[in-house]
Formats: C-alpha cells, structure tokens, sequence
C-alpha cells in the first residue's frame, strides 16, 4: 500500500468516526456535559402553569424540536398528576450561521508558480454594464472554489397550563396528555447507551 493510499484510508477511517459521533439531539434532559448537545427543560411558574423548552442540536429539525416539546409538555402534565394541557404562549427561535470557507483541494489551472498572479478581465454584464472580473473579489463567474454551508440550530419554548377531567372544547390549543405520548411516542429518540 501506498502512502498516497494510506493517507487517503485513515482520512476516509476518521471521517467515518466523526460522522457516527454527529447525530441529532435526542429526546433527554438539557443538562451540560452530555455526548450530545441539546434536550428539554422546565420551569414551574405557579401550580398549574410552566414553561417548558428543547433545544436541539445542528443536526436535529425544527419539526422534531416541536414535537419533542410537546411531547415534554404531555410528560410533564401525567407527572404532575392532570390530564390535559393549554399552550398558552409558544416560540420557536431559529439562529443560522453561514460560513463560507475555501475548497482545500482547489489547485487553479495556472499553477503555484505565477505567486499572485491571476487572470483578470472585464465582461459585459445585462443590466450593470462592463464589470471587471477579479479571483481575489469572489465574483461568481469562475471565481476560487468555496464551500458555503449553513448551520442551523432551533429552540422551541412555550408556557403551558395544565387541567384536570376532559379538555376544553372550545379551546384549539388543548391537548389531551395521554394522546399526545401515545401518538408520539414513535416518533421519539431516546439517547444510545455508552
């Protein structure tokens, strides 16, 4: 085996390590320190009232913050001994990070040897007249090769009021606890064992 070979093995080894430590948050407690970032929390505000949060990771949807939020909300209205729960106020925030950062294995066509050197030339551009193209600007027409990702990470939040005996009927935001786990519960991922 090559070196070449080797080097490209071990490289191929790690990423496959690295990606089998990358997973979303799962269902579990917020509590620092964990082998994944990110989980519930809650809060009592008054006997009946609580605001509850989850948090997920880069990897993990909004769809899934949601409705592991929900899912809290139903846990946590059983615990306490009702039956139904309001969601009286709710938030889902979102923060996006975008990086753009350049292609390490980008070698452009004229080499090393010309230094800093580069092509540069002006092009007629509709509706913006002549422009004057040059690599170190990052104009989009065959500029340096960059890798554009964003990250993003969702916190779902919301202050709930807990009932006991049948639901309201008349209020759209009540949910009966019981039903909300069991429809759920299919759809939640518990953390993998150490």
């Amino acid at each position: 085996m090559s070196k070449r070979s080797a080097a490209i093995a071990a490289v191929l080894a790690l990423a496959a390590g690295l990606t089998a430590c990358a997973t979303a948050t799962p269902y579990q407690p917020n509590i620092p320190g964990q082998q994944t970032s990110g989980g519930y929390s809650e809060l009592r505000l008054e006997q009946n009232r609580w605001r509850v949060t989850f948090a997920g990771n880069s990897l993990t949807s909004r769809e899934t913050v949601e409705a592991y939020l929900l899912f809290r909300a139903a846990e946590l209205t059983v615990q306490n001994g009702y039956d139904w729960f309001s969601i009286v106020d709710r938030h889902t925030d979102r923060d996006a990070r975008t990086y753009v950062e350049p292609d390490p294995f980008y070698r452009p066509w004229y080499g090393p040897t010309y230094g800093y050197w580069r092509p540069s030339w002006r092009y007629y551009g509709r509706g913006y007249g002549w422009r004057t193209w040059d690599p170190f600007w990052g104009d989009p027409f065959w500029a340096n090769r960059v890798d554009v990702r964003t990250v993003e990470r969702f916190e779902a939040s919301a202050e709930v009021v807990m009932g006991r005996g049948a639901k309201p009927a008349d209020d759209p935001r009540a949910f009966e606890a019981r039903a909300v786990i069991e429809n759920l519960r299919p759809r939640i991922q518990y953390p993998q064992p150490r």
